[in-house]
């Protein structure tokens, strides 16, 4: 089939802020980023009719390091994007502030396990066309100089993309996916395409929103929107957008048909916070193929040759051998450790239960809850317990970098006064993720509620055979509904009026009975321990991105599967 051919049976244009591709391709920060990358993947498996826009940043999100206090550093990181990508010969332009942007792109190819190819379209405005303050705009992922950085990279996504899809000839698009609100612009590119039909508009446009913390709305004063777009808005912007500000959730929830959370509580999370919508939920899931370590990898495919396009297979996974589980995770475990030691000066130990957290440190997701109570952890955890931590604070989030700077200290007195090992890896990225949640036993997760939107660093831990412990909040809520013998529950669930106050006394206390009681006790009989990890690895069977990917098809995106692994436009 040639190109011209190819463009004119993709239906779906699929717009994400960031996309995780590859820990060498920076174009992402975190969970939102890695989650798109995976949505991808499974949609190049699965064959789905699609292409996927976003931006090229020419200094990625940023390279983390710690100083010798355990405060964070950043640094911008030096990379040849176009070693990676296929330039795109014919650029476009935007206004800002009244000026005329030129917009180039690249390209960077997803190929499905059956060959199917996936375009990735990525913008930026390092050209030599403008000006030096307009070259810059695409230069860091989520630019923290001002509210004039952030509004501009997201009209040079949702507007500069709109306009680089129809200067390439993809002509068949009836489904445009905003990745959260940040695409939301793409709503009045094509008000302007339908002449102000919002009918239209909506038939096209679907919405997924991925967090229910109110920083994760981006929000702009009306003063700075018309200063950046001039005379080029609709007269009903404060209808569209919000009446006192232009919230770009309202936005591309007022342009949507479909509008859906990332798991079934923050469906309803959001459904109460946004009550003029309906909202539904399609809960998360992760790329397997992609996240699974090569020990394990090896083992199910002995076990099940067709599992990467089947992965209802692994609810089989009790069948697994105890002593092939045994030696997959400890080979894993040994790669995580080997490669800790070769990066700090606290060499953990391979014998000892390893418990990992690694995630943003926004402050809602509590990094430092289990030091709540320093001394009673550590007298439950000397000679038993080790833990490794990794994650970036935003660079100009004070707190979340507090956070950082606790957990050093932390470590330091745990170490001094009771033995504790506790670890703090630099600049965690996809090929880090890899390796920690592949070689813990167990995964820490300790939000506050509900806050939580899903979490699928939790779904890599369980596909590779760790426990989750964790607070019962987005797809854990769900995960340990569906088997309690995947892991285990921190506070309170769902049913429990009180879950929502969020106690750190009671969540820790939660946390130290639990450690004390049930993990380390579990840990120490080794087939209960094997027997739990199978009960794990069975939940991928239905946290992945395939079935994520089927449900997107059905309820979003309007497709009809023809067979097993193949859709097409209704």
């Amino acid at each position: 089939m040639d190109l011209k051919e190819l463009k004119k049976k993709i239906s779906v244009a699929y717009f994400s802020m960031e996309i995780g591709i590859d820990s060498n391709i920076p174009t992402y920060s975190g969970g939102l980023g890695v989650l798109a990358g995976d949505t991808i993947r499974s949609a190049a498996d699965l064959e789905i009719p699609m292409v996927a826009v976003c931006l090229c940043y020419s200094s990625g999100y940023f390279y983390q390091a710690f100083d010798n206090d355990g405060n964070q550093l950043e640094h911008d990181i030096k990379w040849n994007f176009y070693y990676e990508f296929e330039k795109i010969m014919n650029p476009i332009k935007i206004q800002i502030q009244g000026k005329e942007i030129v917009i180039s792109a690249w390209k960077y190819n997803v190929v499905g396990q059956s060959g199917h190819i996936i375009p990735i379209l990525l913008l930026e405005t390092d050209v030599e066309e403008n000006e030096p303050w307009q070259r810059d705009l695409t230069h860091v992922l989520y630019d923290s100089t001002s509210r004039f950085h952030r509004i501009v990279q997201e009209m040079i996504l949702g507007i500069g993309g709109i306009r680089l899809l129809k200067s390439l000839n993809y002509d068949n698009l009836q489904v445009y996916h905003m990745n959260e609100g940040h695409a939301a612009f793409i709503t009045l590119e094509l008000l302007k395409e339908f002449n102000g039909n919002l009918d239209k508009v909506k038939e096209k446009c679907v919405f997924t929103t991925h967090t229910p913390v109110p920083a994760g709305h981006d929000k702009f004063n009306y003063n700075l929107v018309n200063d950046v777009f001039r005379d080029d808005l609709p007269r009903n912007i404060k209808e569209l957008g919000g009446k006192n500000e232009l919230n770009m959730t309202i936005l591309a929830a007022n342009c949507s048909r479909y509008i859906n959370g990332v798991s079934k509580k923050h469906g309803q999370v959001a459904q109460k916070m946004m009550p003029q919508y309906k909202i539904d939920y399609i809960t998360n899931g992760i790329h397997l193929p992609h996240w699974v370590s090569g020990s394990f990898e090896e083992i199910f495919t002995e076990k099940w040759p067709r599992w990467k396009m089947r992965p209802d297979f692994l609810q089989n996974a009790i069948e697994l051998e105890d002593l092939d589980l045994f030696d997959a995770h400890n080979e894993n475990k040994f790669k995580l450790i080997s490669y800790q030691k070769a990066h700090s000066w606290n060499l953990l130990d391979e014998e000892l239960i390893t418990i990992g957290f690694a995630r943003r440190f926004a402050t809602y997701k509590r990094a430092t809850l289990p030091f709540h109570d320093i001394d009673r952890l550590g007298k439950i955890c000397k000679g038993k317990v080790q833990f490794i931590f990794a994650g970036k604070a935003h660079p100009k989030d004070q707190m979340g970098k507090d956070f950082i700077k606790k957990i050093y200290d932390n470590s330091i007195y745990l170490f001094d006064n009771y033995g504790v090992k506790v670890v703090l890896m630099e600049n965690y990225n996809m090929d880090l993720s890899h390796l920690i949640t592949a070689g813990v036993d167990v995964w820490l997760n300790c939000p506050e509620r509900y806050r939580e939107a899903s979490g699928t660093s939790g779904m890599k831990a369980a596909l590779n055979g760790a426990l989750n412990f964790s607070v019962l909040d987005g797809w854990w809520l769900e995960g340990y509904k569906k088997n309690r013998l995947a892991g285990w529950a921190i506070g309170p669930d769902d049913s429990d009026p009180d879950a929502i106050k969020n106690d750190w006394n009671k969540d820790a206390e939660s946390l130290y009975t639990v450690l004390e009681n049930e993990i380390i006790p579990t840990y120490m009989d080794q087939d209960e321990w094997l027997w739990r990890m199978k009960n794990s690895i069975a939940l991928a069977a239905y946290f992945n991105t395939h079935r994520m990917i089927n449900d997107y098809a059905e309820k979003s995106w309007n497709l009809v599967k023809q067979d097993p692994w193949k859709f097409i436009p209704k």
